[in-house]
């Protein structure tokens, strides 16, 4: 698989990562045996993915656990990237104390002496400052080789433009999809300062794996969905689809279409089985027409932009 370069870390990742927030996640994402997760992380290495994300929340901490356990001697193969601010106990904190405990809990569950990227998880606004106590921790672990480039995983262009305007961030980590395409600009002036951009959620959470309809219940973290949000999602899966043709993979369209943009990295779909792990893979395989991509984009434009999706 093609590497990137992690903006300007000298870090190189796949195109296309490892999400690793359903390893380990019964309460979010339904069982897995641990076996079959170490196996999963395994066969992802075996097809030339070295690019790992995720978090001391991510199954209380089980993701980190079954991800260590994978690395075993293979460590120097691997890019890394975990997160703070989340705690392993389910509980939200951004006092620096509670962030260096949280960065030495990932080191032991992830057996290793350093982190390749570290990122403050979904932070105050007012925490994204070179000035504030959290960039302090940040540049710390730093200094002591605890981690090797750090920044911040957020949700919107207003706080990229934040990260990238008053902090020396090396990393952004950023959701963006076919249906949230508002951090794009932002993402655009990131990449020119140098900065790393990592995507997440780039399925919205499944919906742009095609699979869901208007009928369609959740459990975990999507109940979060309405119902009216359920109709609507459904009714912009169709629209995709109908731009992507009836044979085409709805997962590698999507996920091309974020490739597509030169800016990013790496993104980082989620994988419960093989058959969804090769499938993400795939995806670097060709690239995505420049006529879809002209009509994914369009469609954003068209429906979404004036009256944004909840995530």
């Amino acid at each position: 698989m093609e590497k990137r370069p992690l903006g300007k870390t000298g870090i190189e990742v796949t195109e296309v990562g490892f999400g690793a927030w359903q390893i380990g996640n019964l309460k979010d994402w339904g069982d897995m045996t641990d076996k079959d997760a170490v196996k999963l992380v395994h066969e992802a290495m075996d097809s030339g993915c070295n690019f790992f994300d995720t978090a001391p929340n991510y199954g209380l901490g089980k993701s980190e656990e079954l991800l260590g356990e994978a690395f075993q001697g293979k460590r120097d193969q691997v890019i890394i990237n975990s997160k703070c601010g989340h705690q392993a106990d389910d509980q939200q904190s951004f006092e620096p104390s509670n962030l260096i405990q949280s960065v030495e809990g990932s080191l032991k569950r992830l057996r290793t002496d350093y982190l390749d990227s570290l990122l403050l998880h979904n932070p105050p606004f007012e925490a994204l400052s070179d000035d504030s106590p959290q960039f302090d921790v940040l540049k710390q672990l730093k200094k002591e080789g605890k981690i090797r480039a750090y920044g911040a995983s957020v949700d919107t262009g207003k706080e990229v433009n934040q990260i990238i305007n008053a902090t020396n961030s090396d990393v952004i980590e950023v959701m963006f999809n076919i249906f949230h395409q508002e951090p794009l600009e932002a993402m655009k002036k990131a990449h020119e300062k140098g900065v790393g951009l990592i995507v997440k959620v780039p399925l919205d959470s499944g919906w742009l794996t095609g699979k869901y309809d208007a009928d369609s219940t959740f459990s975990g973290i999507r109940s979060r969905w309405t119902r009216e949000d359920i109709k609507r999602r459904s009714e912009l899966v169709h629209k995709v689809r109908t731009i992507i043709g009836e044979d085409q993979s709805m997962v590698k369209a999507s996920l091309q279409y974020i490739l597509s943009f030169s800016e990013i990295s790496s993104v980082i779909p989620g994988a419960r089985n093989s058959q969804q792990l090769n499938q993400n893979l795939s995806a670097a395989d060709e690239n995505l027409s420049p006529v879809m991509k002209d009509e994914m984009r369009r469609l954003w434009q068209t429906e979404i932009q004036n009256n944004p999706l909840p995530w």
